[in-house]
């Protein structure tokens, strides 16, 4: 027979055990589009979205301006990710300190914040070169936003590098990345739809699993 003492320890022990499954675990959702309006959890859902940018702000901000954005009625925030950023030399990656997007997504969802995030390759966002990195340019043939076979094997490599930060912060996964473009605004510079093809590939190999978009202002696709 349980003396008084051991039901006690065995109800904290209950306690701790359905404590780990609820939060040891990571809450999935669902998003998707509908017909006339997207939807989370099979339920329509309005995107209430500002932009912001983490190299852009401190890192010591994020959190103080996230909670400002969740203050004026937002409850999204978009961010593109910058390849000349964390590639600022071939093959040597930075996502440390200010660089740190995996840490900026985190904290949007402590701050009860959904992300749109746009990785490029191009993200023009008045940045220099289009978010590219400059010695693409010492590469002999190789030309951006295309097929080009030199252009592809550094963008699989950079994307790989991002997909390995941020693919497990989706929202199929627990995390609370909506959705991700392929390209940016690609509809105003080409036509290839092969190139975009690919473009979705190249994100699905890296992992990105969830609601893949892109933008075609005036597209010629």
């Amino acid at each position: 027979m349980l003396t008084m003492k051991n039901r006690i320890l065995l109800f904290l022990v209950l306690i701790v055990t359905i404590s780990v499954n609820i939060y040891g675990q990571p809450l999935q959702h669902s998003f998707t589009m509908g017909d006339e309006a997207f939807m989370l959890d099979g339920k329509p859902f309005q995107m209430i979205s500002g932009e912001m940018h983490y190299p852009r702000v401190p890192r010591e901000a994020w959190r103080a301006r996230m909670k400002m954005a969740k203050a004026m009625g937002l409850n999204t925030i978009g961010t593109y990710v910058f390849w000349n950023l964390h590639e600022p030399q071939k093959g040597h990656f930075d996502f440390s300190g200010n660089n740190d997007v995996a840490e900026f997504v985190k904290i949007a969802k402590e701050e009860g914040l959904w992300v749109i995030l746009r990785p490029s390759p191009y993200v023009c966002a008045e940045w220099e070169f289009g978010g590219y990195p400059y010695w693409l340019q010492n590469e002999k043939g190789l030309v951006v936003r295309s097929m080009e076979a030199q252009y592809i094997a550094e963008y699989r490599k950079y994307i790989n590098e991002v997909g390995k930060q941020l693919a497990p912060l989706q929202i199929n996964h627990g995390g609370n990345i909506l959705m991700v473009q392929i390209e940016n605004e690609y509809g105003s510079y080409g036509s290839d739809k092969a190139y975009l093809a690919l473009n979705q590939q190249l994100f699905k190999d890296a992992g990105f699993d969830g609601l893949l978009y892109y933008l075609r202002p005036r597209c010629r696709c």
